[in-house]
Parts: structure tokens; sequence; C-alpha cells
């Protein structure tokens, strides 16, 4: 659900408009918290993990999603794109450097903005690792992966496409939402966001059959950057510049059993750092960052860097 309200509202150099969203003290350490999907949006929630009278949180929704106009656009909406409006809102607050916060889809993005613009990243705070290579796309949408966990959700997901469409999942749908069928965009964008929030907690959730703004955005969204690499020239971009954020302080959590991002992309990734102050592999917990395990996790360290910057 989109936040209710926006606190600022920017225009982008091509104009697109960002919603804006801030929680804390401005006069203390400032943090992006960069939100999952891509296509997810902010919520009041995102703000729990900080002690908010010892941070300065500034949120964002991304382009097409949330409160950001136009909404579901695909036009310059890849992680480049992203990447610049973090530095140029950045930019426009005055702010010198800051942390960078972001789970799922989130932490794909810290990690790439973090590669492009190191000197602007105090710390970085990463929770569900998805490194956006072909096999962790695959892994979550197409047949082989999460789906040899969950056959049964698979199923109405991979029987939505006529048999002649399915031996490339992510390119049949994004035919359907590049058509000019509303209906049939709707039906599948309902479709492909049900399938990945069968995998998304370790303790299935009761999933809505209303159509939902965030189930048109996420899907259309997550299959657009699928699609084009995620706008990487580089089929393994992060691990392969991981040593341009060397220096970074880096604190990694992920869910044991997470079935949307799998484990071994958050070890891969330790791996490449050299800084990594703190990992955590949570036991008996999935994706989502308010799984009781990762938001422990996730508290526990922003509170340790409070500590540590005393």
């Amino acid at each position: 659900m989109a936040m209710n309200k926006v606190d600022e509202y920017i225009k982008t150099s091509d104009g697109q408009t960002l919603a804006l969203y801030f929680r804390g003290n401005p006069k203390k350490p400032a943090v992006i918290y960069l939100h999952g999907g891509p296509g997810a949006a902010m919520d009041e929630a995102a703000f729990e993990f900080f002690d908010l009278t010892e941070w300065y949180v500034i949120g964002f929704d991304q382009r097409g999603c949330g409160n950001s106009k136009p909404f579901g656009t695909l036009e310059n909406n890849l992680v480049p794109n992203s990447v610049a409006d973090i530095e140029m809102i950045r930019e426009h607050l005055g702010i010198n450097k800051w942390l960078v916060f972001g789970g799922s889809y989130g932490s794909t993005l810290a990690l790439a903005y973090s590669i492009a613009h190191p000197s602007s990243v105090t710390e970085l705070v990463i929770r569900g690792i998805f490194l956006a290579r072909p096999q962790d796309i695959n892994w979550s949408f197409e047949k082989g992966g999460a789906s040899l966990y969950h056959p049964d959700t698979f199923e109405k997901y991979y029987n939505f496409l006529p048999k002649e469409k399915r031996k490339h999942i992510c390119q049949s749908f994004y035919e359907i939402f590049k058509s000019d069928d509303t209906e049939l965009k709707r039906k599948a964008c309902k479709v492909w966001a049900d399938w990945e929030s069968s995998l998304i907690t370790l303790r299935p959730f009761k999933i809505s059959t209303t159509i939902s703004d965030y189930d048109l955005s996420s899907a259309l969204l997550e299959c657009h950057f699928m699609c084009h690499n995620m706008g990487f020239d580089d089929e393994n971009y992060l691990l392969n510049n991981a040593n341009k954020i060397g220096n970074i302080p880096t604190y990694i959590v992920h869910g044991r059993y997470d079935q949307d991002c799998c484990p071994v992309q958050a070890w891969e990734l330790k791996n490449k750092l050299s800084n990594v102050k703190y990992f955590k592999f949570t036991e008996a917990t999935g994706h989502l960052s308010h799984e009781p395990a990762n938001r422990k996790e996730l508290r526990k360290i922003m509170n340790m860097i409070i500590k540590e910057r005393h």
C-alpha cells in the first residue's frame, strides 16, 4: 500500500516525479532506504528498523511505483536511472554522505549505487541479497529453481501461459505486459505477483484476490528489469565490480530459507568483499525483512553502528 502522505516531490532531469519521505532527526546521520521490487514502493513499516532519535531516514518511491509519477512507467526505468535518482536526491538535500540500506531488489540497487558513488556511502546494510545474474532471475521466475519447492503455486503461474510460451517464462510474460490487451495484462500481473508472494515468507500468508497497485507495478517492473539485464552492461555486474566498494563497511543479513533470493547469493557477495563487518544467515527465516529474525538482526545492526560511531 502506498504511503498516505508525501513529504516532498522532486522532478528528475527527464521529467518524472519522485515521491520522498522523511523520518527522524535531520541533525543526525542520514540513511537512504531503498525499497525492493522493483516496483514495491515505500510503506510506513520501512522506518521500523531505525531509532529515529539517532537517524535521519530518507525514503522514496522509485520510478513507476507508489506515489511517484507516471505510475507503471517503463520509460528510462532501469537500475542506472535509479542510481542517478539517488545521487540527485542526496545532492538536493545537501547530504555529504549517508548510510545505504536496502533489501531484496533494494540490495541490488544499494550495491549498484555504492559501486557508482562509493565516496557518498558511509556504511552499507543489505538484506535478502539479489545479485540479478541470469541464474538468480531464473531461480525465481523460470522452471527448475524455486518451483521445485513450490510446485503447487508455480503451476498456476506456469499454466497461465500457452504451452508454446512456457520455455522462456519471463519473456512470455513481458510480451503480455507490452501488449494492448489491458485486461489480460492486469490478470498476468496478478498471476506474477501471486507467484512471488508465495515465495517471500517461510510461513505462507493469505493472498488477496483483489488486483492491487502493488501487483501491477511490481509485476510489470520486475519483468521489465529482468528482461533487460536490469540495465547492467555485464551479466555479473555487481560481483565483477565489488572491488570498488571494498572499503565500505558492509553488514549482510539473509534468511536461511529464503526461496525468493537464493541464500548462496549472500555468501558469494560476502566472499567478494573485503570489509564485511557483520554477516548473518537468520535461521528458520525466509525472505521478507519483517520476518522476526530478519527484523531483529537489522535493528541490532543499526543500533550497533550508532554505538560504533559514538
